[in-house]
């Protein structure tokens, strides 16, 4: 019996994300958004299919994604009579096209409204946060179509201020981060302009159940709050550090003997004390601008929350960056130590902007120093100078010298007081009737696991910034498919972790056994799978490898028919490829 290996395709977890955007029906419902033209091999549901399997694999570049899928052995799963030239660039970039003209904020949302009604994901909170995408390449000033973001200098949460951005807003449910609204905007759009925009969207959304919306700083603001106040919105943002309310109430909140106990939680480790959050609400008036600009004075609810593992973390932060400042002042000391003024007013201009107090750079304001107290004094001096006259001096002549003034610095450390750490101030327009202190503080505090991760996860390992597409409406659409592919990616994680719970099992983790795996861990779990094509005889086999229990359970959790790595030996006497 003659056994040969015609072709070995590493297909990993890319059935296994096919499958989910086959139970959300993903491909019918873009197609029933954009019918499919007759004289197209490639629908836009299927380019979908394709582009998300290729976001998730690493690989957004449009010419890359047919070869890619081929390497993978998915081109015949995802559609029958699919050959790799129909994947083309050419192609994919039409799709991204047609998806910009149907409205990309309706499409996510039609696909993430489909997701939570088959896996019965619940949503008390909307998350809302905006980040920005990078990109390379010259654009135009001005996108030729309506609607399309300005790819535009601003400021950059990446830190890229040599290139241009767009700004990427996101709405996220607060029960397993699941994307249900995007925005991509200018890439100078001011947060306080996006933020009132994208709450009306939530809103649009129509969602039952929901409680509220959850924002960032940005949030706060007159407009926002007036836009809440108006058509009673429910919001919960943090207050700003500048804001003089905040300053106020946490002066307030110091002179009080003792805050109510509002959480308590067991140290991360055995020898950590338990992490403690005590907090209060209060009533102060603010303004707040209504929709036809009218500012008024309306009273607000606050809740002053005092967090003992935010003032360790604030602590250990503040003694770092000391010691990391007091070197830059022991150099900046030398430095002064080493000038020569010929003048008083010389000496007194070095001093003034020392203190913060003169002219900086690039029309900025010179920033003093944050953690020290550095003080400056003039003091008259002599040193020596050079003779007047070349030639040797008379023995009995006293060296020359010259009358001038230096600086001399005092550097004193800043104390940190320990009751001025751990604070945070949350603003509501909630009653505390109806939401209690403990569920505002909740809801600010899932901010960092539902809407944050995803930025992470989009930055790296999606990595969809920094791009070039040529148009902005082509970035906006392949930014929405990245939202796709982390709505696919979060349900994965939110299920996986909701099964073995339920089921009391675990799976192999990155240190061991773990009932609380990431999307990524369970991604990884699959990279030894590889569908194989053999040559028995005159017959062609077709079988999997490396298929595990676990595999298998996975696809259970997310309640996929496990066929998808149970494929059976096909058999036929011919080249051609029989896939699941």
């Amino acid at each position: 019996m003659a056994v040969s290996v015609q072709q070995i395709h590493p297909i990993a977890h890319l059935p296994l994300v096919l499958g989910v955007l086959r139970r959300l029906e993903v491909a019918t419902v873009i197609d029933r958004l954009i019918p499919p033209h007759p004289a197209h091999g490639l629908s836009c549901g299927r380019g979908v299919d394709a582009l998300v399997l290729a976001i998730l694999d690493g690989q957004h570049a449009l010419y890359k994604v047919g070869r890619r899928l081929e390497e993978r052995g998915m081109v015949a799963l995802l559609q029958p009579g699919l050959t790799r030239a129909s994947l083309n660039d050419y192609r994919l970039g039409h799709i991204l096209d047609a998806l910009f003209a149907a409205n990309l904020n309706a499409v996510l949302s039609a696909v993430a409204l489909h997701a939570l009604e088959v896996y019965a994901i619940p949503t008390p909170w909307l998350h809302q946060d905006t980040t920005t995408i990078a990109l390379y390449g010259a654009y135009a000033d001005e996108p030729q179509t309506p609607g399309a973001p300005r790819p535009a200098y601003g400021h950059s949460k990446d830190g890229r201020d040599d290139l241009k951005q767009v700004l990427l807003s996101l709405g996220v449910s607060g029960a397993g981060g699941v994307p249900l609204r995007l925005g991509v905007r200018d890439g100078n759009r001011s947060d306080s302009v996006e933020t009132p925009m994208a709450i009306e969207e939530c809103l649009a959304l129509g969602l039952e159940g929901v409680r509220g919306i959850v924002a960032d700083s940005k949030a706060y603001s007159r407009r926002t709050l007036g836009l809440c106040l108006e058509h009673t919105i429910d919001l919960v943002t943090l207050v700003p550090r500048t804001c003089a309310v905040r300053q106020e109430l946490e002066a307030w909140a110091r002179q009080q003997p003792a805050l109510p106990l509002l959480v308590e939680k067991p140290g991360r480790t055995k020898d950590e004390a338990p992490r403690r959050w005590h907090g209060q609400s209060v009533r102060r008036r603010v303004e707040v601008e209504d929709s036809d600009g009218r500012v008024a004075s309306e009273a607000l609810r606050f809740v002053v929350v005092h967090s003992s593992q935010l003032a360790q973390q604030q602590t250990q932060t503040y003694a770092a960056a000391q010691v990391k400042e007091a070197e830059a002042v022991a150099n900046h000391a030398r430095h002064v130590h080493a000038q020569w003024f010929a003048c008083r007013p010389d000496a007194e201009a070095a001093i003034a902007a020392d203190q913060g107090q003169g002219q900086g750079h690039r029309g900025r304001h010179p920033r003093p120093w944050r953690y020290h107290a550095v003080r400056s004094a003039i003091v008259a001096a002599t040193r020596r100078t050079r003779r007047p006259r070349r030639g040797r001096p008379a023995k009995m002549d006293p060296p020359p010298m010259e009358s001038g003034y230096r600086l001399v610095i005092e550097v004193e450390a800043l104390a940190n007081p320990e009751e001025d750490n751990g604070w945070t101030v949350l603003a509501t327009t909630i009653d505390a009737e109806v939401c209690p202190d403990v569920d505002i503080l909740q809801a600010y505090q899932d901010q960092n696991t539902t809407v944050e991760p995803g930025f992470r996860w989009i930055k790296n390992p999606a990595a969809i910034a920094p791009v070039w597409l040529e148009k902005p409406e082509r970035i906006a659409a392949l930014a929405m498919l990245t939202v796709l592919g982390l709505l696919v990616y979060s349900v994965v994680q939110r299920q996986v972790r909701l099964y073995l719970r339920t089921h009391a099992q675990q799976l192999p983790g990155n240190k061991g056994m773990t009932a609380t795996p990431t999307a990524a861990v369970v991604l990884a779990l699959f990279a030894q799978v590889a569908l194989v094509q053999l040559w028995i005889d005159e017959q062609e086999v077709t079988q999997l490898s490396g298929v595990s229990p676990h595999h298998l359970l996975v696809c259970d959790a997310l309640g996929l028919d496990s066929s998808w790595y149970k494929v059976p030996s096909a058999q036929k006497n011919g080249r051609g490829i029989q896939t699941p």
